[in-house]
C-alpha cells in the first residue's frame, strides 16, 4: 500500500469503486448539496483504464440514484407542497429551486425527468413535483430510470473517452496522493461555500423589497390602487384552485413581454409559491 492508510481515497477508488460510486450518488440523490458529476467522470476514466466495467458502473450509479429519487417522490406524494419549503432549504441553486423546475415539469411532464439531472438544482424539485402531481408510480419509475441512465451514462462515457485528460487532472490535483482526502474535502468545501454565498446574496436581495402577507392585505384593502401579480405557473394555479382575487397571473419570463398589462401608476405586489 506504499504506506497509505487502508481507507485512503486511492484505496477506495482502486478497490471499492463501485461501492464508493453507489454510496456517493445515493447521498447526492437524498439531498447532500455536492455534485455527483465529477465522481462519475472519475469512475468513467477508470473504465477507460480497464479497471472497471462500464455496465456495472452504470448500474452502480443508476439504482442508488433511483432509490433516492423514489424517496422524494413518495415524500411529495404524501406531504404535498409542504415538501417544497424543505427543498428550498436544501438547494444551493436558489434561482432554479422551484421556478425552472416547475416550469419544465409543467411543460414536459414526465419528459422533464429525462434531462432534470443535467440542470443544477432541478432534480429534487422535479421528482418531488412528480409525487405532488400524483404521477403514476410506473410512469415515474420508467421516466426517472431513463433519466438516471442518460445522465450517468453520459458522464461515464465522457470519462471513458477522455480518460487520459481526467488522469492528468487527477495527478495535477493530487487526488492519488497521501493528502487526497484533504484535497477532496477542500474542493467540496469551496464548492459549498461558493453556492452558499450565492444563495445568501439572492435572499438578501429579496429581503430589501419584501412585505408580509398582512401588509399586502392592508395595501389591497386600502383606497390606494394596487396591482397584484401571481408569478406561479398557470398549471399550479389551476391545480391549487386558489389565488388572490383580481391577481394577474404572469410567469416570471413574461414580466417584460407583457409589461404593458401592468399599470405604471400603482404599487405592484408580486407573489409566488
Amino acid at each position: 500500500m506504499n504506506g497509505l492508510p487502508v481507507f485512503s481515497f486511492r484505496h477506495l477508488l482502486l478497490h471499492h469503486g463501485y461501492l464508493l460510486l453507489s454510496v456517493y450518488v445515493f447521498a447526492v440523490a437524498l439531498g447532500l448539496p455536492i455534485p455527483a458529476d465529477p465522481v462519475l467522470l472519475l469512475i468513467g476514466a477508470m473504465v477507460g483504464d480497464h479497471r472497471y466495467s462500464f455496465a456495472v458502473s452504470l448500474l452502480a450509479a443508476v439504482f442508488p440514484t433511483l432509490a433516492g429519487d423514489m424517496f422524494w417522490y413518495e415524500l411529495g406524494r404524501f406531504r404535498g407542497r409542504s415538501v417544497v419549503a424543505l427543498l428550498c432549504k436544501l438547494s444551493l441553486e436558489p434561482d432554479s429551486c422551484v421556478r425552472k423546475s416547475e416550469a419544465a415539469f409543467a411543460k414536459h411532464g414526465a419528459g422533464a425527468l429525462l434531462f432534470a439531472k443535467f440542470v443544477p438544482g432541478m432534480t429534487l424539485v422535479a421528482v418531488s413535483f412528480a409525487g405532488i402531481g400524483r404521477m403514476r408510480r410506473w410512469l415515474f419509475l420508467l421516466a426517472d430510470a431513463a433519466g438516471c441512465s442518460l445522465w450517468a451514462g453520459a458522464y461515464l462515457f465522457l470519462g471513458t473517452i477522455f480518460y487520459r485528460q481526467v488522469d492528468s487532472l487527477i495527478l495535477l490535483l493530487g487526488l492519488f496522493g497521501r493528502r487526497a482526502g484533504l484535497v477532496i474535502l477542500s474542493l467540496v468545501a469551496l464548492y459549498i461555500a461558493a453556492k452558499y454565498l450565492q444563495r445568501r446574496r439572492f435572499i438578501r436581495k429579496l429581503r430589501t423589497e419584501r412585505i408580509t402577507p398582512q401588509q399586502a392585505r392592508e395595501l389591497i384593502e386600502s383606497e390606494d390602487p394596487v396591482t397584484v401579480i401571481d408569478l406561479r405557473h398557470p398549471s399550479e394555479v389551476e391545480r391549487e384552485g386558489m389565488k388572490i382575487l383580481g391577481a394577474l397571473v404572469l410567469r416570471p419570463d413574461e414580466l417584460r413581454s407583457r409589461s404593458g398589462e401592468i399599470p405604471r401608476d400603482q404599487q405592484i405586489i408580486l407573489y409566488c409559491t
